[in-house]
């Protein structure tokens, strides 16, 4: 039989895992390394004194000796049976968490073998902070209490309540009869595209036009030629819209024809600000439109501002952004699996679960047993670990990795971001500067030690989403030390589960979206990720009061860093810890703040008065 090293227990050993049996069924354990050896010796030494015994007597000449060492023997296996059942019992915990998880070992569960594994070199920034925080999150096992790791400011925050659905421009479905089509081909991953497609409803009821479901664009860094219709919808969409803007699945035949470009009819984003003003989309698109009848925004990343946009246009963003906008039917019930074996729960529970899965919500995905049996619902974190190659390059920013780094990132950005490795050849940029200004991503032992100064224990559950961590194993293993249980939705789901979505990295991105959003607490690492965005406002606009956001400022961050070699660990927990519940604070949306991340803002969501009074 051949076995390999298996997952392990919370109290930190190792099981020997039959390798035969897992192909066909559960995992079966045969043995326990680091405990019960001695236990195993004595019983083969007893056994063989047994033997002995026979072959010297000629047959089987039972005496007192030979029952108190038969008693033993019973006893011994009896222990060996009992630690078993609790083992199997512990190691069902673990499964339900884990899924099907394969048997190489895919994601974040390889690094957790690490003793069977020669141990790699580590990336380690802040080796003074790493220690005392190892030693502060053993502590938090039963000191946490005292600090409100799981929850936000309830009584505030539940005054607002979403009101978006419950209003629309007109009464009746907007004319066909109107300025022509508004054709939108979006750049960018999964949320960028989103933001774009909310943005171009806002546009087209603006310019009284007809939105042709927008496309999306195949980039170098995506990979990805999934269009609308494979991730959201589509159906839903339009009919859910369709009291504010007419749209339509595509163009009129006599105008598929045209050459957009050839006749003036298409904008870039070069030709419109960034975060542009209405007015500024009726002067540049309106006359194209009623000229040519058609005008293509091609790439359209973050063209339309927020303070400038009426409240009855803004509205317009939140019913597509917190209500139009559903995941494709494959993706839901894939994310509704996800989130079940993250929770160990088989039944959906929050406002959050019925706008994300709809009626797509699987009902008791484990098996005979539903995992209901398994303890009941489990908390988890989700931790926006946006810490990806493309993210590093294009920040300039350094990590410690010395020259090695620097040419590696410097290559990269001159495939990807050939603009900004041209402008770096006739610039000098200051790294430290970078950093001290709050605009280098984190690292994961960064986000580490946030999390070990926020008190989270060291048995943690923690969902990394943007996995593919620059820098690998070496980079994640200061984080990994502190919380050792992290897991990826390559951990949670097998092979064959994620197999219709493989290649399609939007795809699989939106199970990072649902992950993060139905989370107890979502953790952000990156302030301009479209991700963390998105995220932070569903949880804002669906969460009820009751799904709290960790979000650091980077600029603070960086000044308690750079003080790392003279403070100790109660000062630097202290400090994360103002720094961190600055932004929980319950508040409407601040000048200049995107809708998408702060929805409490008029046409979106709706507060509560003292008096039962609602304000808009």
């Amino acid at each position: 039989m051949e076995t390999r090293a298996g997952l392990p227990d919370r109290n930190g050993g190792a099981f020997l895992i039959d390798r035969a049996a897992e192909m066909d069924g559960p995992f079966v354990v045969v043995g326990q390394t680091g405990t019960g050896g001695g236990e195993g010796r004595v019983g083969a030494t007893n056994i063989g004194r047994l033997r002995q015994g026979k072959a010297k007597g000629g047959g089987v000449n039972v005496t007192s000796w030979h029952l108190r060492v038969f008693a033993v023997v019973v006893g011994v296996m009896g222990c060996l049976l009992l630690a078993a059942s609790l083992v199997m019992s512990a190691l069902h915990q673990v499964q339900f968490r884990n899924g099907a998880i394969s048997v190489n070992f895919r994601g974040l569960q390889e690094l957790k073998q690490n003793f069977v594994k020669k141990e790699q070199s580590e990336q380690i920034m802040h080796e003074r902070l790493l220690q005392m925080a190892a030693l502060a999150t053993t502590k938090n096992e039963t000191g946490s209490g005292n600090f409100a790791l799981w929850e936000e400011p309830y009584r505030q925050a539940r005054k607002w309540t979403p009101c978006a659905a419950k209003y629309t421009l007109v009464e009746e479905e907007p004319s066909e009869n109107n300025n022509g089509f508004v054709l939108i081909s979006a750049n960018g991953g999964l949320n960028q595209q989103r933001v774009a497609v909310c943005n171009a409803v806002v546009v087209a009821a603006l310019l009284n036009a007809t939105l042709v479901l927008p496309r999306f664009l195949h980039s170098s860094v995506w990979k990805d030629k999934s269009q609308f219709g494979d991730i959201y919808q589509q159906d839903y969409f339009v009919n859910y819209m369709k009291t504010d803007v007419h749209i339509v699945k595509d163009l009129p035949p006599h105008l598929q024809s045209l050459d957009l470009e050839a006749i003036g009819s298409q904008i870039t984003d070069n030709e419109i600000t960034k975060e542009a003003e209405p007015s500024e989309f009726i002067r540049t698109a309106l006359p194209i439109l009623q000229k040519n009848g058609v005008v293509h925004f091609l790439g359209f990343g973050n063209r339309l501002g927020f303070d400038s946009v009426p409240a009855d246009l803004q509205r317009l963003r939140c019913r597509c952004n917190f209500h139009a906008l559903k995941f494709a039917p494959e993706i839901q019930k894939l994310g509704s699996l996800l989130v079940q074996r993250l929770r160990g729960v088989s039944a959906m529970q929050t406002e959050m679960d019925k706008q994300l899965f709809g009626s797509n919500m699987l009902d008791r995905p484990f098996g005979d047993k539903g995992s209901d049996d398994a303890g009941g619902p489990t908390r988890y974190l989700a931790l926006h670990m946006r810490f990806e190659e493309d993210m590093v390059a294009y920040s300039l920013c350094e990590f410690g990795g010395g020259e090695e780094e620097r040419r590696e990132l410097q290559a990269f950005r001159e495939t990807h971001f050939p603009a900004l490795a041209a402008r770096l050849r006739n610039t000098t940029v200051s790294p430290e500067e970078l950093r001290s200004q709050g605009r280098c991503p984190l690292t994961p032992e960064e986000a580490g030690l946030i999390l070990g100064a926020l008190g989270y224990e060291r048995g943690t559950f923690i969902y990394v989403a943007g996995s593919q961590i620059y820098g690998g194993a070496a980079r994640l293993r200061p984080l990994t030390r502190l919380y050792p249980n992290l897991v990826t939705k390559e951990d949670i789901l097998s092979s064959d589960e994620l197999a219709p979505l493989k290649n399609f990295s939007s795809r699989l991105a939106a199970l990072d979206f649902i992950a993060c959003a139905s989370s107890d607490v979502f953790a952000v690492t990156d302030s301009g990720s479209q991700l963390s965005s998105l995220v932070s406002g569903h949880r804002v606009y669906h969460g009820r009061g009751r799904a709290p956001t960790l979000h650091p400022n980077r600029k603070r961050y960086a000044q308690i860093l750079s003080e790392e070699a003279g403070i100790e660990w109660a000062g630097f927990q202290r400090r994360v810890r103002a720094m961190v519940d600055e932004y929980k604070r319950v508040r409407a949306r601040p000048r200049g703040r995107t809708v998408y991340r702060q929805p409490r803002t008029p046409g979106c969501m709706c507060r509560a008065g003292g008096d039962g009074s609602v304000d808009f």
